[in-house]
């Protein structure tokens, strides 16, 4: 389930699922602390500050309120105050679902520069450790990048170790929006690699967006990197409960809720996000038409049918990935469920030709790549079916149009 390709045996799988029960045991019996967000968190600041604030003699929206209600309040200010807004609280509106899209953008890079800056002058504070100030290096690095002008970012949160997500094309114009919710591990220092480019959120979705416009030129596209959620941290308890992929579930509905028009969703989870899309997919809304899972270790259901959504259940794993070595099964909420190419499961299984290893799905030139983008374009007919018999094709009548 994590992000590169080491291989756990089962009986260090097995092993894990033993210390998550007494960790599920001690959970229960109150014997451990919950983890809270610390109030000086520079978005819990943000928050506190917009809770008080107003604009021409009205009280600000609650942030919990529905995308649509936010959509509408917006819709009531100028564009002098929207961007008044995004310039005072840029934490908050920059991570809004139903605040325009261009001014979350805008907002984020306020945001990012803040951040930056900050982490500047981390650099150069003797009271941290030397290991604390590489750690500022690398994350000003990292805002650096994501500051330069090409890029689209469509949420940023540098607190703790940080979410983020990534637009690729025009969201506002797109009739077809695919999302990459990739699995552990995922934060701001991983939201992108130079080596194994395709293996981090952002390579993976700037890989699925050109193979998705080779596809089918003359559809209007956008694919987004997905790591706005908290994940597991590599192989540990976390990744053997649903707790975050829950949490995270809340937020992916939030995001599509919130998606500017009429566009139709297609969701692509790897690895542990396959889990947090599993939790989802009850609750997402109807435009998404399809959820693609790779290298998944279980959707939290024993079949596609108990997921209880509309969507297409697509699946695919290579013979090379090791998250078939571990345990398919559900025990008092240790393990996440069947496995989702098995037969039983009810999914339809794909072709996964080309790609190597747990993080391979998204490389160029591999079969996986080209279904997901086939999937994302509504070119079903594509599809290249695992057994070879085209029965991953069985009951779409025909092309979504685009």
């Amino acid at each position: 389930m994590n992000s590169f390709d080491s291989s756990p045996t089962l009986t260090a799988w097995r092993a894990l699922l033993a210390v998550a029960v007494v960790f599920v045991m001690l959970a229960t019996t109150g014997w451990t602390a919950v983890r809270q967000q610390r109030s000086d968190e520079p978005r819990e600041i943000a928050l506190t500050s917009w809770a008080r604030g107003r604009i021409a003699g009205h009280a600000l929206p609650d942030v919990g309120s529905p995308p649509y209600r936010l959509a509408h309040f917006f819709a009531t200010l100028t564009a002098r105050q929207q961007t008044a807004l995004a310039d005072r609280y840029p934490l908050v509106v920059g991570n809004l679902n139903g605040a325009p899209i261009t001014l979350r953008y805008h907002a984020n890079r306020q945001a990012l520069k803040q951040a930056r800056a900050a982490e500047e002058q981390r650099m150069h504070d003797t009271r941290l450790s030397p290991g604390g100030r590489h750690g500022a290096l690398r994350r000003m690095e990292r805002f650096r990048s994501m500051l330069a002008k090409d890029r689209h970012i469509l949420a940023f949160d540098p607190s703790g170790k940080g979410h983020a997500a990534e637009v690729f094309g025009d969201l506002d114009r797109a009739s077809r929006v695919s999302v990459v919710v990739p699995g552990v591990d995922t934060n701001l220092l991983t939201l992108e690699r130079s080596g194994r480019k395709y293996s981090a959120p952002v390579g993976m979705a700037q890989s699925l967006y050109a193979a998705e416009r080779a596809a089918r030129p003359g559809t209007r596209t956008a694919v987004i990197a997905w790591a706005d959620y908290t994940s597991p941290a590599g192989i540990g308890v976390d990744a053997a409960l649903g707790r975050l992929a829950r949490a995270g579930a809340v937020r992916l509905n939030a995001l599509v809720d919130g998606l500017p028009g009429t566009s139709r969703v297609s969701l692509f989870c790897h690895s542990y996000g396959s889990v947090l899309c599993g939790v989802a997919a009850h609750d997402l809304p109807s435009r998404v038409t399809d959820i693609a899972v790779a290298g998944s270790p279980g959707m939290r259901v024993q079949r596609a049918e108990q997921l209880h959504t509309g969507a297409r259940v697509w699946a695919t794993r290579d013979q090379d990935d090791w998250i078939q070595d571990v345990p398919y099964l559900a025990v008092g909420g240790i393990g996440h469920g069947a496995d989702p190419v098995d037969p039983e499961f009810g999914a339809r299984v794909m072709s996964a030709r080309g790609a190597i290893g747990h993080s391979g799905y998204f490389e160029p030139g591999t079969e996986s790549l080209s279904n997901f983008a086939a999937i994302g374009v509504g070119a079903y007919g594509s599809v290249s079916c695992a057994s070879g018999d085209g029965a991953c094709h069985s009951g779409i009548s025909g092309e979504r149009d685009t």
